[in-house]
């Protein structure tokens, strides 16, 4: 299965879980963040001239110093869930990367 399928898959077993949650939660606003990440990704990878790993990285970058920026831990939880979910996505993108070298 390659990663844009593996992608894909992801996105659809989150809009699954999405419809089953009926009220407004934390697990509800992780997975609308997981969808739109992966959409990002997808989008990224299209671009025949980067490197969607250094990408990525870029952007967890970012969230961690927005993290450090924060003074209270209930405004950081939404980035370092976002974190975590970049995290996820570098690992199953650049991991197949790393098998093509």
């Amino acid at each position: 299965m390659s990663v844009q399928e593996t992608l894909q898959n992801e996105i659809q077993d989150a809009q699954k879980w999405l419809n089953c949650q009926k009220e407004e939660s934390t697990y509800r606003r992780d997975l609308r963040k997981r969808i739109e990440l992966i959409y990002w990704v997808l989008e990224e990878t299209k671009k025949p001239d980067i490197f969607i790993c250094e990408v990525i990285e870029k952007k967890m970058n970012q969230i961690i110093d927005e993290i450090n920026k924060t003074d209270s831990i209930i405004e950081s939880d939404p980035l370092d869930s976002e974190l975590r979910i970049l995290d996820w996505i570098l690992y199953v993108v650049c991991s197949n990367e790393i098998k093509k070298i």
